[in-house]
This record gives structure tokens, C-alpha cells and sequence, in this order.
């Protein structure tokens, strides 16, 4: 059991700096087209200007994602570990595993290679689950699970709205009002 927890701890791990390196180039490419609208609107081209501020938008709803999906993996990775220490398997890894399901979902279109990792990362944790029920005769209630999930969940979407307000700059506000139609 101790292996299999510590393997999935090790795939989470790794998923998690992958998304730092996506997350570093969609911060990259956020700030090239945040300087490329102000040049825009500094030499009164708000269409193009609308144009590089809609891309932002674009990236920023990526990063969003993928902030929410790392932070979801942090805390499954320290929940693992914590239950790897003191045996309580049944009640982190029902709502881990639902919590997975969730982001997976939210990340497919933006990751799409990240899909197939996250697929095994939760087939790991529901073999986990399985063997533990198997060996204890254990029901799960996975209302619970999922209340706890969403807790979760909730809990880091806030944590993401946060840091993203605190590390991005806000879009030039002409080019808020000014749409564009193609």
C-alpha cells in the first residue's frame, strides 16, 4: 500500500512541475502581450490593442487553471504523505480522487498531454482504495468524499483569484471598453 501511495505522490509530484514550466511561459506570454497593448494603445491602435487584451484574457483563463490544478495537486500530495504516516487512507483519498476527476476535467482542454498522466494518477488512487476496501470490508461514503472535494477545491480557486490579481497587471482600461468584432 505504502509503495503505491508513495508512486502516486512521485506522479503528482512530477505533474506539478510540469504545470510550473506551462505556467512560467503563459506568465511570459502574458506580459509580452500586456506590452504589446499599451505599445498599441500609446500609438492609438485600439483595435489592435483589443486584439492583444483578448489574447490576455485568453492566456489569464489558462493560467487560472492550471494555478487551480497545481495548488489541488499540492494539497492531495501533502495529504498522501500525511496519510501514509498516520493510516487514515479511506477518508484522503475519496475526496482526492474526486478532486482529481474534477480538475482533469477543467485541464483536458488546456493540457491535453497532462490528461493521460492524471487519468493514471487517478486510477493509482481508486487501485489504492479498492485494496484498502478489500482488506477491511469498508464501505466509502462518497458524499462525504465529495463535500470534502469540494472544500477543497473551493478553497484553492480562492487561493488562485488571489495570487493571479497579486502577480498580474491589470489590462489598460481602453481597451476594456473597446471591443472587437471579426
Amino acid at each position: 500500500m505504502r509503495k503505491k501511495i508513495d508512486k502516486t505522490i512521485r506522479v503528482l509530484d512530477l505533474q506539478r512541475e510540469k504545470l510550473d514550466q506551462v505556467r512560467a511561459r503563459l506568465e511570459r506570454k502574458d506580459k509580452h502581450y500586456f506590452n504589446k497593448a499599451v505599445k498599441a494603445l500609446a500609438t492609438h491602435k485600439k483595435k489592435k490593442a483589443v486584439v492583444y487584451a483578448n489574447e490576455m484574457a485568453e492566456v489569464r483563463k489558462a493560467l487560472k487553471s492550471i494555478n487551480q490544478t497545481k495548488l489541488a495537486i499540492e494539497q492531495i500530495s501533502l495529504r498522501l504523505s500525511t496519510v501514509k504516516d498516520i493510516g487514515d487512507i479511506v477518508t484522503t483519498i475519496a475526496p482526492a480522487t474526486s478532486i482529481l476527476r474534477t480538475v482533469r476535467g477543467n485541464l483536458s482542454d488546456v493540457l491535453p498531454k497532462a490528461d493521460e498522466q492524471f487519468g493514471i494518477i487517478t486510477e493509482l488512487l481508486g487501485s489504492i482504495l479498492f485494496e484498502v476496501g478489500q482488506m477491511g470490508g469498508l464501505t466509502i461514503n462518497f458524499s462525504a468524499a465529495n463535500f470534502e472535494a469540494e472544500k477543497i477545491l473551493n478553497k484553492a480557486e480562492a487561493q488562485v483569484e488571489k495570487e493571479i490579481k497579486a502577480q498580474l497587471p491589470s489590462v489598460p482600461s481602453v481597451v476594456e471598453k473597446e471591443e472587437i468584432s471579426l
